[in-house]
């Protein structure tokens, strides 16, 4: 078995034979890092073409904030929220459009309207999710997470942090493929920031290697999150320099997309990371 190298994204096909950036589009209030700030559908159209020209082969809709301590946003609000957007982005700027949900009736809505990817951090847990992702044909990334975005952090515990993670992601792909999801289709994310202490990520990040025993594209979020503030001591608008540093660490152990706020950055660390790596496998 040997890790898919492409992936099909409804009507278009992403190469992952070099690591690939995700440009993070929030259109919700109440997100950490940019909430309020791309809520109208102008707006976003904008700020993905900008994405876009900075080098993103993907953009992440989200219409609920994930961060630690949210509340879960009424179904309807999240449609409101991300189907005009989702059909605006595959429609006017010809972009392959990831939907950052759970739900199943935005899965459905959303793939009815050009979307590409379906990333979900409860990995098609939710009653019917599993279902609708399904019907879709689209791909899907399963991410590590326990409890919810409200508890997650309360206390969260591990005997082994990679171990577990790992054993998780297992049992959500077996979930997938025998809910009649295509092991080609499929994507991992160990969820940094998400049920995890500063130590439990850094020691994640350390091992992610663990994770390509799946045999499955890795995608990795690090971006500006509470990690890198409380190991550098940063607010949420100084921490550049610390998400770039992980975004090359998880190239260097295997990661093929990174997904960030910061894209004309990142997609340079990245390919300056990918560049090296292939000249290290490079015979003399």
């Amino acid at each position: 078995m040997s890790e898919t190298t492409s992936l099909s994204c409804g009507a278009r096909t992403l190469n992952l034979s070099a690591p690939l950036v995700m440009g993070v589009l929030n259109v919700t209030p109440d997100s950490f890092s940019d909430g309020g700030r791309y809520t109208t559908r102008d707006a976003a159209l904008r700020q993905a073409r900008r994405l876009l020209d900075e080098g993103a082969a993907i953009i992440d809709v989200g219409g609920e904030s994930t961060r630690p301590g949210a509340e879960p946003v009424a179904e309807q609000e999240e449609l409101d929220r991300v189907v005009p957007v989702v059909e605006a982005l595959a429609r006017e700027l010809g972009a392959v459009v990831s939907v950052d949900t759970s739900t199943p009736a935005v899965i459905r809505e959303t793939a009815a309207v050009g979307a590409g990817l379906i990333n979900d951090v409860r990995s098609l847990r939710r009653p019917g999710a599993l279902e609708a992702a399904a019907r879709t044909g689209l791909p899907v990334c399963v991410m590590h997470m326990v409890g919810e975005p409200g508890n997650m952090q309360d206390n969260p515990h591990y005997e082994n942090v990679t171990a577990e993670v790992v054993a998780f992601l297992r049992e959500r792909v077996a979930a997938c493929l025998a809910a009649g999801i295509p092991r080609e289709r499929l994507l991992v994310d160990p969820g940094f920031g998400f049920a995890k202490t500063v130590d439990h990520n850094l020691r994640l990040l350390a091992e992610l290697e663990q994770l390509k025993a799946l045999d499955l594209p890795i995608l990795v979020g690090l971006s500006r999150k509470g990690m890198i503030g409380k190991v550098l001591d940063r607010p949420v608008d100084q921490r550049l320099p610390g998400s770039l540093a992980a975004a090359v660490m998880c190239v260097e152990r295997g990661a093929r997309i990174v997904r960030a706020h910061d894209v004309k950055a990142t997609v340079d660390g990245v390919r300056f990371a990918h560049a090296v790596l292939n000249h290290k496998n490079r015979r003399p």
